[in-house]
């Protein structure tokens, strides 16, 4: 498939390492072994299971070192925070879209590894901060919307909504046409993420993308109502009420998403990259799509919420740096790199590969559509992310009305943006 092009954005982000024990100031394990720490934010086993394949490659073909790699999930921000309170981040960490601010004091520059003269300038741009220092390596580059079961939708019918009315009745006649055999839209929000996921995604057409309904100045100078969030909420409550959503959904782990889309339980889901993968290869006759967030507002259009997914920065405080750096110089081997990209179905970021993706032909199809950043990681102060998933759990427990999350989002912007 054609890069993707530049992106018109403020700063993004994507995923992969974190902490273990020991942290940068790991030892040497047996003799003179060197114990790398990795820490990662993928959370489906395909993801995992493609990073899980190239660290046991690289310790083969480095029998020196040795990497502990983990992947926390939701607990992932609360880990960096420990440590980054305690400066002792892992050797390899994922900068998640906050490679220049919150994690700029803790990562070494890797402006001048090999891979950088290959780098996309998209990904530069978002990564390199203003004195040029490059702060961590794209693992891959994120196009994030929805994905569905195309089998399903075209055995109803059903067109991939372009707007927030044609999501909704496409969720209305999948259980429909179901007999609600069918979950319309299935989220596994067991994991707040999930319900962070939404809310992130859909407040870029909401509050963003719309030139009358734009608010990036207020969200960027602290006066912005939250009372114009609360129509997120409203629909969210409006898909639980009206059975639109997997009765589990507070149980539900993110991992059982591509099995149950693969037995044609789920129409769509919040889940993107390696789903499509995941779920024909465990049914074959099922075919994956993936579509860009569709538009709220009355002549708007739809957008991709973009940037780079996951990425691996070293410590800059690591006793082993070198060695850090020699794992970021084996996954940056275009044929490793290729193998990364297909294995999370995500673009490459480097310009001397080419990969398969899983999803190529939609992103074809929805060539030229707009790439915004994510919405937390340029309009929210630092934390916000989990107010934002723990207040949908909360709705949807009942605990929480519409506007009880529009105040409690409210009262958590004013507290951390003043920190």
């Amino acid at each position: 498939m054609k890069k993707i092009g530049m992106l018109s954005v403020l700063s993004l982000s994507g995923v992969i390492v974190l902490a273990g024990c020991g942290s940068g100031n790991a030892n040497g394990g047996d003799g003179d072994q060197v114990r790398l720490t990795l820490t990662s934010t993928a959370t489906t086993k395909a993801d995992q299971d493609i990073f899980k394949e190239i660290v046991a490659e690289f310790e083969e073909a480095n029998p020196d070192i040795a990497i502990e790699d983990s992947y926390p999930g939701d607990g992932y921000e609360d880990l960096a925070r420990v440590k980054m309170a305690a400066n002792d981040m892992p050797d390899l960490f994922d900068t998640h879209g906050w490679s220049t601010n919150r994690y700029s004091e803790y990562t070494e520059d890797l402006s001048d590894m090999d891979w950088v003269e290959h780098l996309e300038p998209a990904m530069e741009s978002i990564l390199t901060d203003e004195d040029g220092k490059l702060h961590a390596y794209p693992v891959n580059q994120a196009l994030d919307g929805l994905s569905y079961n195309k089998t399903l939708l075209d055995e109803y019918g059903i067109e991939a909504p372009s707007t927030f009315d044609e999501f909704m009745t496409a969720l209305e006649t999948v259980k429909e046409k179901s007999n609600g055999e069918v979950i319309p839209l299935w989220l596994g929000g067991a994991e707040k993420s999930q319900f962070g996921q939404y809310f992130d995604q859909f407040a870029t057409p909401l509050l963003i993308t719309d030139e009358n309904n734009n608010y990036e100045e207020e969200l960027l100078d602290g006066t912005f109502d939250w009372s114009a969030y609360t129509y997120l909420p409203e629909k969210l409550k409006e898909m639980h009420d009206k059975e639109l959503l997997n009765t589990d959904i507070l149980t539900a782990q993110v991992t059982q998403g591509a099995e149950l889309m693969a037995q044609n339980k789920v129409a769509f889901v919040m889940l993107n990259g390696s789903i499509g993968r995941e779920v024909t290869g465990l049914n074959p006759e099922v075919q994956v799509g993936t579509m860009p967030v569709p538009a709220i507002h009355e002549g708007d259009s739809p957008v991709w919420i973009g940037g780079e997914r996951f990425t691996l920065a070293v410590a800059n405080n690591s006793e082993h740096k070198e060695e850090a750096k020699q794992f970021i110089e084996f996954i940056s081997q275009p044929e490793i790199a290729k193998r990364l990209a297909e294995g999370t179905s995500l673009p490459d970021a480097l310009t001397n590969v080419e990969a398969d993706n899983y999803f190529a032909e939609f992103y074809n199809e929805y060539e030229g559509i707009e790439i915004q950043p994510y919405f937390d990681r340029v309009f929210l102060p630092s934390g916000m992310w989990d107010p934002m998933g723990s207040t949908g759990q909360e709705l949807i427990a009942g605990t929480m009305t519409p506007e009880q999350v529009s105040e409690k989002m409210a009262q958590e912007y004013t507290r951390l943006k003043s920190e």
